[in-house]
């Protein structure tokens, strides 16, 4: 049998490569033709051979469960010796010997192709396929094929009696090819197949980093544009865009509830009663003025709340000590594993990479308070300035329909200014699209001393108070004052020795 019924619903045939499968939409389609093409060194060779162990059975590097009826074929019409390339594969973890040759059959093509031309590879192909009773067929090296055809009529017509023979023995087929860098990688004869995987290299400053593209996939929706992905020692982990992923919620948010405290009954007061339920807050200012110590205190404000913290600049290490120093509840809750630690260094990562990490640990631990410490440094990493609002929209959103209350920081300048924006304006604009609570933090020299004040510039349906208050740094966390008093009184001095400087 093919493919299922003449209208029928298509069968999919996932390729079991992490992340992949999310972004086709399912998987590809049983008795389908694939060509996934790439420059050199893209990892094509190791995209191939992953989807033929998963595809064979093996799981996490174990055949336990294989299935007697999905058997792979992996034909290469390279001059590469099937050992060498074994070799380069066999440290990933998908990699099982135990599946050579019964479930896994590597045959080499590149003497036919040159004795018997393309009419002699489609039918060792066709006569292969039916004696291993493989339902999937990797072909490596499609180039080799395409440069010895006479013709590009010759060619077209090689890749459609691929198409009939796959559409009448159900076996999928991935066509794995070559392409120049920079060069279009869509050349007219390949607008046959069933679907196109575009595989490729980029710099991003000085660092290189992989992208996989779907171009055409007949027969469902797929995740449009460019999805990066690693090369891991488990083999092909693509991380699809987080904004595109998230476009919708995965469920209905509720946003009702009684507020949350933020461990500081204060700053709760100023907040109209504390954090909204299943809100975002973002916390401003500059370095060293406490964000970090408010995030901690939010974290262990509610014990009974499973909580996670994403930091980019202190290490777990770090974190701990600090909490210990401050006597903040946290401290406890981070031994006791119900608070957890995240640490990515903002040096290296990929963006998709670290929100997919963090959503799925929100999931798996039943998170319900996220300190994320590092919005400037997810920017950097991300390069792209205008895609952080993007991809903290759809977080924001995705954080309310999990249940998830969440804070995270900004770096201003002493005043509270945002460092991108003269004026803080456009920045702060940018920001409150995302963010449903803003806490701004500064400091206020005057004569020897620095004093910290804090203020809120909005909270989501709440009647704030957005007079600024002095706050210290003690154990426990932050003390602020009850009332602004000291704080106007500091401001109206810092004034008048100003005016009196002039």
């Amino acid at each position: 049998m093919g493919q299922a019924g003449a209208y029928g619903e298509l069968e999919r045939v996932p390729t079991g490569i992490a992340g992949l499968d999310e972004i086709l939409g399912g998987g590809l389609f049983r008795g389908g033709v694939y060509i996934v093409q790439g420059t050199p060194g893209s990892g094509k060779t190791i995209f191939g051979n992953h989807a033929c162990y998963t595809h064979a059975g093996s799981s996490a590097g174990s055949s336990a469960g294989a299935s007697p009826e999905h058997r792979a074929l992996y034909v290469t019409l390279l001059a590469e010796s099937h050992s060498r390339m074994l070799g380069h594969i066999a440290p990933l973890g998908f990699f099982v010997p135990e599946l050579i040759p019964d479930r896994i059959t590597y045959l080499s093509a590149f003497r036919t192709l040159q004795d018997e031309g393309l009419a002699g590879l489609l039918t060792l192909l066709r006569r292969e396929t039916a004696i291993r009773e493989a339902s999937l067929l990797v072909l490596d090296g499609l180039v080799a094929a395409e440069e010895t055809a006479a013709s590009t009529l010759e060619f077209k017509t090689f890749i459609h009696e691929l198409q009939t023979q796959a559409a009448a023995t159900g076996a999928t087929a991935l066509l794995l090819t070559s392409a120049s860098a920079g060069a279009d990688m869509v050349a007219a004869e390949h607008t046959m197949v069933d679907g196109l995987i575009a595989l490729s290299s980029r710099l991003s400053g000085w660092r290189a980093e992989r992208e996989l593209e779907v171009r055409k996939f007949r027969g469902s929706g797929f995740l449009r544009g460019r999805h990066s992905f690693r090369i891991t020692d488990d083999g092909i982990r693509v991380f699809p865009r987080i904004e595109a992923r998230l476009r919708l919620p995965s469920r209905r948010d509720h946003v009702e509830g009684a507020p949350l405290t933020t461990g500081s009954p204060a700053l709760d007061a100023m907040l109209g009663g504390g954090l909204p339920n299943h809100s975002t807050t973002l916390v401003g200012g500059p370095s060293g003025i406490g964000k970090t110590t408010l995030g901690l205190q939010f974290l262990g404000a509610d014990p009974e709340a499973p909580g996670l913290l994403c930091g980019f600049y202190e290490s777990e290490a770090a974190i701990r000590a600090k909490a210990r120093a401050l006597d903040l509840p946290v401290a406890g809750l981070i031994e006791d594993g119900r608070v957890g630690v995240m640490w990515q260094p903002a040096t290296e990562g990929l963006i998709d990479e670290i929100c997919t990490d963090l959503l799925g640990t929100i999931r798996n631990r039943g998170v319900r308070r996220v300190f994320i410490d590092g919005l400037d440094a997810m920017c950097r990493i991300a390069g792209d300035q205008d895609r952080i609002v993007r991809i903290f929209a759809a977080l924001t959103a995705e954080f309310r329909a999990l249940g998830v209350t969440a804070m995270y920081t900004r770096e201003t300048d002493l005043r509270g200014t945002f460092l991108d924006a003269p004026s803080g304006e456009p920045s702060l604009r940018q920001t409150s699209s995302v963010a449903e609570n803003v806490v701004l933090m500064r400091s206020c020299a005057l004569r020897s001393g620095v004093h910290r004040l804090i203020a809120v510039a909005k909270a989501r349906d709440a009647r704030i108070d957005p007079r600024m208050r002095v706050f210290d740094i003690r154990p426990g966390g932050l003390s602020i004052d009850d009332g602004p008093e000291r704080a106007e009184a500091i401001l109206a001095d810092r004034d008048a020795a100003d005016h009196g400087g002039e």
